[in-house]
């Protein structure tokens, strides 16, 4: 049997500090770039270490709200959010062009990423800044979301991602950090979650409903306090089940 490719990403520069220890387990990042979090000085830190483990690179935007770590919706205007993206993800490819590193991806970051999974003027805001890039950029996004649909209509190119630490509701959503059982801090049920959905494309939901889901990429958060040991687990896990990790 052939093996099965995925791809591990994380979100990083975010303040943790554990970059050293994390990029080495994951094939792709996210890395903060001032709007929740981040400044020049992890932007480089973080730009530097990925190069150094052969981690693809991806900018990850939010709301300008640093404040609530980008945690919940901002009432602005499109006009003011598309111009806040644009100059966060300006400011990464800086940094990635003084290092002579390229960018892999953009992962809106926290309620901006929910928030356009189903609404189409936020998913409208982000098509626009992805039309901003001459490159082939890819686009990391929800199965089955408003995000995704927009940005295949466009031409726009799109990883499908699911959460390897988080648990989903019957619709695909990502249970509320507000709830006690949002967070998967278990490596067996971690693995179990991940390899359920590439094997069997499907997510078991915590009303314990399997809904078809699509993913090729899966995220495990830097800030996650047991981050290191359930990376490390779950990639020796998959490795042992013939599923490769690029």
């Amino acid at each position: 049997m052939n093996n099965l490719i995925v791809d591990i990403n994380a979100d990083v520069g975010e303040g943790i500090g554990n970059e050293s220890e994390l990029l080495p387990l994951v094939s792709s990042c996210n890395i903060a770039c001032g709007g929740h979090a981040g400044d020049n000085e992890t932007m480089v830190k973080v730009i530097k270490e990925a190069k150094k483990n052969g981690v693809k690179i991806g900018a990850h935007p939010s709301f300008p709200d640093k404040e609530g770590f980008g945690r919940k919706p901002m009432d602005i205007s499109c006009a003011t959010l598309f111009k806040s993206l644009e100059n966060q993800t300006n400011r990464l490819l800086k940094h990635l062009k003084h290092a002579n590193a390229a960018l892999h991806h953009i992962k809106p970051h926290g309620a901006l990423y929910n928030l356009a999974a189903k609404d189409e003027r936020t998913a409208n805001v982000i098509v626009e800044l992805m039309k901003c890039f001459a490159l082939p950029i890819y686009l990391y996004v929800p199965y089955g979301s408003v995000i995704a649909e927009m940005a295949q209509k466009n031409n726009i190119p799109i990883i499908y991602e699911a959460f390897a630490d988080r648990n989903y509701n019957d619709d695909l959503s990502l249970v509320s950090r507000e709830y006690s059982n949002a967070i998967i801090s278990d490596s067996e049920d971690m693995f179990n979650h991940v390899y359920g959905m590439i094997k069997n494309k499907k997510v078991k939901t915590v009303n314990g409903a399997h809904i078809h889901i699509e993913a090729h990429t899966f995220c495990v958060h830097g800030d996650n306090p047991e981050a290191i040991k359930l990376l490390k687990s779950l990639r020796l896990r998959l490795l042992e089940n013939n599923i490769q990790i690029l």
